[in-house]
Parts: structure tokens; sequence; C-alpha cells
């Protein structure tokens, strides 16, 4: 820490100061430095240090700590005005509007004491020659806060009738004011409309975009805008995260959170700022964020979810119920205070009806990881005591006692019809029949029962088949025992054990031939046990790898055959039949995609139609999605792309959510790849979400996220696009996605980063991709990750890990034969040692090697197109060398040493001149850029006609040139430009 020894050495530390981030500790330092400028015995040192002391109360949560510095500068103002800069003179006005809203969002000052200081603010602005705009903005606060309706509109219009001056508030934060009075009286569109250059970075400072980013959320979602909302969400949350003095816009994130379905996200929020539920610095925005608190724990409880453990207030853990509770009565007591000290009722109605809001989205995905900690969707019961299914297999509450015969009828009529959740239909019927008395089942219900329910469990449910079998023959149905034999056995091979479910299979298999033929069993019974084997032998296909034989492949296709040669004349007669026969055709695709892959998507595309034909497009979903692997396979991107959303289409609800991932996913991958990004961004959040509802977040849904980070960087949605990258990076792992896909990944946020000025993060992500790529045997992306680590660091204002870093690319381009690599590093290093004291030898030698490098590397060229490139380069090495030697001038070209390295400089300008040449039309842009960079040294070296003659064959390389050519009409510009400044010091003619 250095010695504060003077006003220079004060004011160095207090801007140190500012750029640490907003808390106790920088509000410490600030009052320390008051101390020390005390010492100084100057008094604009201590009015700086006040006035630096009530900046950082204000941008902090001790916001209560301003009035004290505030009321001594104004009383250093009234005695001494003189002591005063005439910075400092405006930086006490402008503290008048934070002292205004600051006793506003204080219940303990009285509002008589708020009224009296709006006046006094009036008077001391209209002495000091300002306009009221700024008194107008806090007379409407004080209205709007107290429910003043009238003389908020009032206000309002007089604040926008007055003239900006220098005291109005910066147009992003007023902008911010006025588009939240529009939200607040139901104009929603209206705020939109007037936040617009707020949110598209037109005006901007130091709490804008982050705070109109974080009100614009409810209004969006009223109005239906829900992806804007969600990336208003990911982009405006990133910048609230490290503001400890926008709780108040923290708390609008919990509550967007709470509102569209996100409420792990939103307990998430919590847990990252625990001191947000006590910090007693700025009262207003803890009642914002404790009224939001009660909201979220309001939606948990509702849910079911009231006992789960939450983040909350240290020093005890929490339930969501006591957590609710304890905010609730803190918030409206709060709220009571605000209203006892205005009057009114308006606080605490405000806070009531936020606490009471109901969602506005059921569930709205945001595409960023959920840690999962907290579960926030408890599983429904399907079919329990008090339940029945209806015609979809859907549970509705009755009311009563369930009917069983009911029940029994529905039942059986789902799995006649193949209809999705038969079997949870008949294990409603087992309940609703075990708790009625004097209510029977039949050996063939409980047969039916007994067979759904082995269904139900896979390759655990042999023994259950069995069972099933026994009662089939029970009841007087040998073909269905047959047939539930034959289940037991696929399912025997659905576990591995192929050979044995062969064996198995054996004996039913002979059996309903032979009952067949004796007309002892129907049509329906005898192809499930045909399709049971035919399934086994594709089971043994699939277990035979890439090369199944030919033998085990013609087995299966005669047993699929037989299927086909039963039913392929009956599938009008029962929809089961025309199922049968559509799997067996998909059987024959499958089979055919071993030696004829186009036979194969031809034979599954009839499946699937087929499926959707008897009206069971869900039994098409698998087909189609094998169908558009095919089709990629073939490169028919279009075909696969029909075939995944007919997919999704056919699933419709009853599409498990890993499927309804994967469908996505893949749709995410055609579409990407055709160039319609957005819509590719669409499938991957889509993929995330439902990867997560079916518990595969870290595995498909990190793949899912990495996929949707890409596309959103594809898109310039930075922000956004770190977010979800950045959630993703605990997931995506070398073990299940590959190091490629963690070097990816790591690659991605460093460019996100980068682009959002955090060039130290970015510098870290980019090394630790590089230490990855490391142990790669192809070298060249450890090169290219660690040149841009090299870049973000020297954006990051560390140069000598820069250098070290331009160095080491430097070496692994040259390990890769990559001669432009290696070129721009050595340029990069050049620069970075010119900015150091006596660097400039060592700026020039770098030069000369990049030069050098180019050169050799151009000569040995192996062909036209690298040749050309490292033509342009070199050309671009020689300006770049030029524009070295002109800075190391320090602009002086008058004579000595910068007169001298001003001609190297046209020299050198020369050089590349003649190298752009070399490239024709192509390098025309580069070539003028550089005879005008000449041009001007030649003026500032005295050589008028020489610079004149330059610009004027610019001008004329460009006499033809379209006006639709920005570079073209830039360039001429500029000739014209300088042109006329020599004409107009007499230095030579037009």
């Amino acid at each position: 820490m250095d010695e504060i020894t003077d006003v220079d050495s004060l004011r160095r530390a207090m801007a140190e100061n500012s750029g640490q981030p907003e808390g106790p500790a920088r509000n410490a330092r600030a009052e320390h430095l008051l101390l020390e400028a005390e010492k100084l015995n100057i008094p604009l040192a201590v009015i700086e240090a006040l006035g630096h002391q009530l900046t950082v109360y204000n941008y902090s949560s001790e916001k209560a700590k301003m009035f004290v510095p505030f009321a001594r500068l104004l009383r250093m103002w009234d005695e001494r005005p003189e002591d005063f800069d005439a910075y400092e003179a405006h930086s006490l006005h402008w503290a008048f509007k934070w002292m205004s809203a600051g006793m506003l969002h204080q219940p303990h000052v009285p509002l008589a004491s708020i009224e009296k200081w709006l006046g006094e603010m009036e008077h001391r602005y209209r002495l000091a020659g300002h306009s009221e705009r700024a008194v107008r903005s806090a007379e409407f606060h004080v209205a709007e806060h107290i429910g003043d309706v009238e003389r908020a509109e009032r206000a309002y219009a007089a604040w926008l009738a007055a003239d900006r001056d220098s005291m109005a508030d910066c147009h992003a934060c007023e902008l911010h004011g006025q588009g939240w009075w529009q939200a607040e009286r139901g104009r929603d569109a209206e705020a939109l409309e007037l936040w617009r250059p707020v949110l598209e970075g037109e005006f901007t400072c130091a709490h804008e975009p982050h705070a109109v980013l974080a009100a614009s959320l409810l209004p969006l979602l009223r109005l239906g805008r829900v992806d804007e909302a969600r990336a208003h969400h990911l982009r405006g949350f990133r910048l609230v995260r490290p503001m400890e003095s926008m709780r108040g816009a923290y708390a609008d994130h919990v509550e967007f959170c709470a509102l569209t379905g996100n409420e792990a996200r939103g307990l998430e929020l919590l847990a990252e700022r625990p001191a947000y539920f006590t910090d007693e610095g700025h009262p207003r925005s803890k009642l914002d964020f404790l009224s939001v608190v009660t909201l979220l724990m309001d939606r948990l409880t509702g849910l079911g979810l009231g006992g789960r453990p939450v983040p909350g207030p240290a020093g005890r853990t929490w339930t969501a119920a006591e957590l609710g509770a304890h905010a609730r009565a803190e918030a409206l007591a709060l709220a009571a205070r605000f209203d006892e000290r205005n009057g009114t009722r308006h606080i605490g109605e405000r806070t009531r009806a936020r606490m009471t809001q109901r969602p506005l989205v059921e569930r709205l995905p945001l595409g960023v990881r959920s840690s999962g900690a907290v579960p926030v969707r408890p599983a429904a019961p399907v079919g329990g005591p008090s339940q029945t299914a209806d015609a979809t297999g859907r549970a509705d509450t009755a009311g009563g006692e369930p009917d069983p015969s009911a029940l029994l009828a529905r039942a059986r009529h789902l799995s006649d019809t193949l209809q999705p959740h038969a079997v949870e239909a008949w294990a409603a019927v087992a309940r609703a029949a075990g708790a009625t008395d004097g209510f029977e089942l039949t050996a063939r219900d409980r047969a039916e029962i007994a067979d759904h329910e082995a269904m139900g469990l896979g390759p655990e449910g042999t023994d259950l088949f069995e069972r099933a079998a026994e009662l089939y023959a029970e009841a007087g149905d040998p073909g269905e025992a047959l047939a539930a034999r034959a289940r037991a056995a696929y399912v025997r091979a659905l576990a591995g054990e192929v050979d044995e479910a062969l064996e198995a299979v054996a004996g039913p298999y002979e059996e309903i031939r032979a009952l067949y033929a004796g007309d002892g069993t129907g049509v329906r019974q005898t192809a499930s046990v045909l399709m049971a084997r035919a399934r086994i032998l594709m089971r043994r296909v699939h277990a035979a790898g890439e090369t199944p034989g030919e033998a085990v492949l013609a087995e299966a296709e005669a047993a699929v055959r037989a299927v086909l040669a039963l039913v392929e004349d009956r599938t009008g007669e029962d929809v089961r039949l025309a199922a049968r026969a559509a799997e067996a055709h998909a059987m024959l695709g499958e089979l055919a995609g071993y030696d004829d892959v186009e036979r194969a998507a031809e034979l599954l595309g009839s499946a699937a139609e087929e499926f959707v034909g008897a009206g069971l497009p869900w039994f098409a979903v698998e087909y189609e999605a094998r169908l558009a692997r095919l089709a990629h396979h073939l490169g028919d991107t279009a075909g696969a792309e029909r075939a995944l959303r007919a997919a999704l289409e056919h699933g419709g609800p009853y599409l498990e959510p890993a499927g309804r991932a994967q469908l996505h996913l893949q749709l995410a991958e055609v579409t990407g790849g055709l160039g319609r990004v957005a819509e590719a961004a669409d499938h991957a959040l889509e993929a995330a979400h439902w990867a997560d509802e079916a518990g595969e977040g870290p595995t498909l849904g990190a793949w899912a996220r990495h996929q949707l980070g890409g596309h959103l960087l594809r898109q310039g949605r930075w922000a956004e696009a770190a977010e979800v990258l950045e959630s993703v990076l605990p997931d995506v792992t070398a073990e299940t996605h590959g190091d490629g896909a963690v070097v990816q990944a790591l690659w991605w946020l460093g460019d996100c980063l980068d682009e959002l000025k955090e060039h130290r993060a970015a510098a870290e992500r980019r090394l630790r991709a590089a230490e990855i790529a490391r142990h790669w045997p192809e070298q060249q992306d450890h090169a290219a990750l660690a040149h841009l680590a090299a870049s973000s660091l020297e954006m990051a204002g560390l140069p000598d890990e820069a250098e070290q870093a331009y160095a080491r690319a430097g070496e692994l381009w040259r390990a890769v034969g990559d001669a432009s690599g290696l070129v721009r590093s050595l340029r990069a290093r050049a620069w970075l040692a010119l900015r150091e004291d006596g660097g400039r030898d060592a700026a020039r030698a770098l030069m000369t090697a990049a030069v050098e490098e180019c050169g050799a590397a151009r000569d040995a060229a192996a062909d036209d197109g690298t040749r050309a490139r490292l033509t342009a380069e070199l050309g671009d090495t020689h300006r770049q060398f030029a524009d070295l030697l002109a800075r190391s001038s320090g602009g002086n070209a008058a004579d000595g040493e910068g007169r001298a390295l001003a001609e190297e400089a046209v020299s050198a300008l020369d050089r590349a001149i003649a190298v752009f040449g070399l490239l024709g039309p192509d390098a025309l842009h580069e070539r003028t850029r550089a005879e005008l960079a000449a041009a001007r040294l030649e003026a500032d070296l005295g050589l008028p006609a020489a610079a004149a003659a330059r610009a004027r064959a610019v001008r004329a390389a460009y006499q033809d040139a379209s006006g639709e050519d920005g570079t073209a009409h830039a360039r001429r510009t500029e000739a014209e430009h300088l042109l006329g400044i020599l004409a107009e010091h007499g230095r030579t003619d037009v």
C-alpha cells in the first residue's frame, strides 16, 4: 500500500480503490484514505476524499453511511465554497440526488424531512443555475414511493419537460426510471420501448443496462416474449452478480426464477448472496429481496417441498416453509415501517401483491446447469387409490371409491388398442380390486394384470410372464399362454441371454404353429409368438456387432418374413396385427442396413408410415429416429430433418424425456450444420431441458448445453453463451465427453469472455484448454490456444505474462510449420516490447525477425494459395514495422533521430506497397492503406509534393469504385482530406 504524501498520491490511491469490487473492504479503504487526507492539511484533499467516501458508500450495501460525509461536505461548501474546484462543486450538487433517494429508502427518516430536503435541493439548484429536471425526477420518486399517483404523474411530466443539463441523470438511468413507471402503470410495451436504447447498448453507465435488464424480465413475460426474457436473465444476472449494491435488481432475477418454474436456480441465487438476508444499509432493497424470497419459498411449499432444506440467513438451517414464514414476517414488518413513515398503505400493498404472484410461465428452460441439490418437481403418483386412468392413460381424481369394473374395461381397451399407459391402467385395476370388498377378478383378469406388470418390469419380468402363462391356461386360452411364455423368453434376450432365450422360445414356437394349424388359437396369439422369436433373433444380430454373418442374418430375416406371411393380409382386422406388420417391415429395414442402406431407409420409412396409418404414431418414433441416422449417413440432410421432426410430432406427450432430448439434440446438429444457428440453439435448449427432466443433466444435458453455448456464441450472444458454458464446465469431462469437448468449451468460453472485456478470465480458460491440448499428437490447437491466451493476457494489462505466452506460441507455431502464426506472435511481441522503457531496440529486432521469417516462408511456399496468403502477411508485416518505427519517433519528424525513424518508416511502407502490388486488385485496400500512411509521414517530413502524389494516386485508384464499397469511400475521403490540408497550408496544389 503506497504511502499518502501529497494530493497526487491520494488521488492515485482513490482511483485504485474505485476499481475494487463493491463492498465493505472498499468502504473501509475509503474511510482510511479520508484520515490520510486530513493529515495533508489541504482542504481540497479532504473534499475529494469525502467525495470518494460518499461514492463508495452509495455503490454498496452500506448506503446509510452516505449522510455523514455529505453533511460535512455541505457544511464546508457553505463555509468556504472557494475550497472546491469546479469538479468537486459539481459533484456536491450531483450528490443531492443520492441524498434524496437515500432518505426515501430509510424508513427512520421522517417524510417531512425528505420533503424539506427536496425543497433545499430545488433552492440550491436554482442558485447554481441548474435546470429543475433532476429536482422533478426526485419529486417523482417521492410521490410514487408513497403511492400519490396524481402527484407522480405531474412530476413525471415536469421531469420530461425540463431541459437536460449537467445535473440530469445519465440517459440510461433516466430511461430506467421512466420505463419502470410505465411498467408500474401496466404499460409494458411502452416501458420496453423506452428501455430499448439501454438494452441495445446505446446508453450505458456503471449500473446500466444491469438494472434495466432486471426490470424488463416480468414485462417481457407478461407480453409473452419469453425468449427475450430468458436472454435478459442470463445476460443481466451476469452483470448484477458481482455488484453488491444491486440487491434490488438481484431480487428481480430471483423473482423471475420463481415465476418461470426455475425454483432450483432461484435457490442457487439465494445461496450466492447470504449477506443479502441481513444487510441493513439499504432497507428498501432488503424489503424487495425478502419479498421475492417469500414468493420463492411459497412456490416451493405449494409444490409439496416445504420441508426441503434451503439457503437462508447464516447461523441455522432452514426449510422452505420456515424461511418463507421468516421472510414474510420481516418483509411485512419492514413494509409497515415505511407505511407508518409515509402515512399510506402503498408499500404494504405492493409487498403483499409481489409475494402472492402466480407463475407467468409454468416452465421456461434457461439452458444453464442447475445443481439439482434441491429437486423442485415432486413425482406424481399414477393410478393411486383415489384415482382412475382415463382413455389416454392419464390419472384423474374421481372422488369417492374407484369402480374396479370401469377400470377393468378401460385397461382392456387400452391394451387391446395398444394405447400408451396400458401398464399403468392394469396396475390401477389391481389396486382397486384389492381395495374393494366383494369384487373378484377372473383368471383372465389376473393373467392380464400379471402380463402387464411383467411388461413394465422389462428384463426383471420373466417370472411374472410365466405366472401370466399359467393364468391364461387356467382361463382356457392356450395361445395367449404360449405368447406369455414367448414374452418371457424375449426379456431374457434383453438381459443378454440370447442363446437361452432362443432355446426358451423354441417350444412355444413349435406349439403355437401346431395349435394354429388345428384352429386351436387365433392369428393374434400366433403372431405374438412369432414376433417374439423374430425379436430374439434380431437381438442375436445386434449382439454380433457390425458383421453378423450371413447365416445369422438369413435366420433373422426368415423369422421376420414368417410374421409378415401370417399378418400381412389381415392388418385391417386388428390394430395389433397392423403393428406386427409395421414392426416386421422395420426389422427388414434394419437387416437391409448391413448391405443396402438406401433400401433400409425405404423400409424404415414405410414402417413409420404404417404405424401412423394404424393410429399408433408413438410407435413410429423409434424408427423415424433410426431413419434420421440413415439419412444422415446417406448425406440426405433434409431427409434426416424431416424424420426427426416427424419423430417429435408423433411422440407427442408420450415421448420419454430422454428420447425427446436426443431428438432435439440431433435436430440442433442438423440445423446448425445448415447454418440455421438460432433454430439450432432453440433445439439445444430444449434438449438440455428434457435431459434434466430425464435425470441425465450431467451427461446428455451437458452435451446439449455444450452445443447451446456454441450456437449462442455463433450468434454473438456473448453473455448468454458465457453463462451456459460456465454452467456446463463442471459436467463436461474427458471421461464422459472426451477431452476435445472440454477444450472446445473452454475455447468458446474464452472467446466470450474476451468479447465481454473479461480478459483475465479469458486468459485463464484459454491457458487451461492449452494445457489439455498440450498432450495431443497434433499441436495446431495447442499453438492457437497459447496465442489466444497471450492476446487475452495482453488486453488484461499483464505484459510480462503476455510476452511469455506469445514466445511459447511462437515456438509451437514454428514446430507445426505455421509461418503465419509465427509471424503474428513475433509482431505481437514487438509491440509489447515497444511499450517497455528502453524496449525500442528489442521491438525493432522482433519485427525484423517477423519480416525475415515471413519472407523465407513465402519463398519456400509449395503452392500458389499458400504463397498468396504469405505475401499478404508479408505486406502487413512491413506495414506494421513502419507503424512501429513511426511510433518510436514520438511523432517528432522534424530533425534528428525522429526524422530518421520517420524516413525509415516510409521505406518500410514502400516495401509494403510493393508487396501488396504483387497481389493485384485483391489487395487494393491494403495497398492504399499503406499509401495513405506513407503520405501522412511525408507531409510530416516536409515533403508535400510526394505526399500529394500519393493521395492523388489513392483517389485515382477508387475513381470507378461502387458507392456501396464502404472501404473505397473511406479511402477516397481520407485522400481528399489530406489533399485539402496540404492545399490549405499552401504546401501544394490539389
